[in-house]
């Protein structure tokens, strides 16, 4: 193998390939979770929202191919992924904010049904392949390999890199991003300002969503490029912890996705090498992490950075 064939040199090259790549799907949920609950509200159902866009874009990637071509299909596949995470965000905002239910019942209601309707709907497309995103070859220069294969970027995960300033700008920079972080920090002093607190949320909770559904887009899409129904591996429960441990910042998203994506890749980067005694350790690296932030952040006896007010309270 070319990895094997660089020696050592391949772990740091198989974590970077790792990052560029695992760390698409993070990011896209992560700041589709940090617009929600800016807004004050929690959306723990992104599971379902990331299997069901992995789903619907590689399904509508595989139908379209004939009359779009490999390199269209995979394109309208990540939008139908939004629009079908839009979906699903307009039936969590529109549940959450009804008088006396809670944003934890909802989410999990929302993973099991979203993942329920992906499995139902995309077990025709388990075995076929899909067209996949073609990628920018930034390791065209070099003649091994590995590190050409390492460095095949997909321009969704550019996309992604770009959507985390805006969105930043646009909290701190537009009256839609005032909107949101007034009902997110004090849903009685924007009522008073006459902002819909319902409208605010509803949207936020939809736009966020969409973010996750071309989440799942990249997983099955671009890496690993196929649908399966444990494609997800928890990214979107993942999520709400990167969120917290970015203190809600768009711009911190995007770095701590980079993390999140770089600890996936450290099992398979010491595989190739040819250690395998820690194999599953090694695979169970993100979820240690998440573990770790959580327990760090979960002390009652200081608030949360960058946390918004309202986040988590009933109406």
């Amino acid at each position: 193998m070319a990895t094997e064939a660089l020696g050592w040199w391949g772990v740091p090259l198989g974590i970077l390939a790792g990052t560029l790549r695992g760390s698409a799907p993070f990011l896209f949920v992560s700041l589709g979770e940090c617009l929600t609950e800016k807004s004050g509200k929690i959306n723990l159902g992104l599971e379902g929202t990331l299997l069901m866009g992995a789903m619907s874009a590689y399904g509508i990637s595989y139908l379209s191919q004939g009359a779009l071509g490999e390199f269209w299909a995979p394109w309208l596949g990540v939008l139908v992924a939004g629009l079908a995470g839009m979906v699903l965000g307009a039936i969590h905002g529109w549940l959450s904010q009804q008088p006396r239910v809670n944003d934890i019942a909802v989410g999990i209601a929302m993973i099991i049904f979203g993942s329920g309707f992906a499995f139902f709907l995309g077990k025709p497309f388990i075995q076929p392949q899909a067209p996949q995103l073609l990628t920018f070859d930034w390791g065209a220069w070099s003649s091994n390999p590995a590190v050409q294969s390492a460095l095949k970027v997909s321009p969704l995960f550019l996309i992604g890199v770009a959507i985390a300033p805006l969105l930043q700008w646009f909290f701190r920079s537009t009256r839609w991003g005032l909107y949101v972080r007034a009902v997110g920090d004090s849903p009685d002093a924007a009522r008073a300002m006459g902002i819909s607190i319902f409208k605010v949320r509803f949207l936020s909770t939809m736009a966020g969503s969409f973010l996750a559904g071309v989440g799942g887009a990249c997983l099955s899409l671009y890496y690993p490029g196929v649908w399966t129904e444990r494609i997800s591996s928890g990214q979107g429960l993942m999520a709400v912890a990167l969120v917290i441990f970015a203190r809600w910042k768009p711009v911190q998203c995007l770095w701590a996705s980079l993390l999140f994506g770089g600890a996936q890749a450290i099992g398979p980067a010491f595989q190739s090498v040819g250690i395998n005694a820690y194999y599953y350790l090694f695979n169970a690296a993100p979820y240690i992490l998440t573990l770790l932030i959580m327990i760090l952040t979960c002390s009652p006896k200081r608030t949360l950075i960058g946390a918004p007010g309202a986040l988590g309270k009933m109406d």
